[in-house]
């Protein structure tokens, strides 16, 4: 399943990149949580939260059904 997550986030990793984010994959659990870490730009925005919610965990469900949440560390 991580070798799936790394594509799907690979695909949304330049629109992060074209505001001065991104982002690193820290793990992914056998119960489908993935944890990644927002660097850059978004690990400061005051939005990041709803982007890793409505933005990066969304994408992710869509591409990669196992994955059950998205969570910031």
């Amino acid at each position: 399943m991580r070798e799936k997550v790394e594509e799907a986030l690979a695909k949304i990793r330049p629109a992060l990149q074209a505001d001065g984010g991104d982002l690193e994959l820290i793990d992914v659990s056998d119960d489908g949580t993935v944890k990644i870490k927002l660097t850059g730009a978004c690990g400061s925005c005051p939005m990041s939260q709803m982007t890793l919610k409505m933005g990066i965990e969304q994408r992710l469900r869509e591409e990669v059904p196992e994955v059950a949440m998205v969570e910031a560390v």
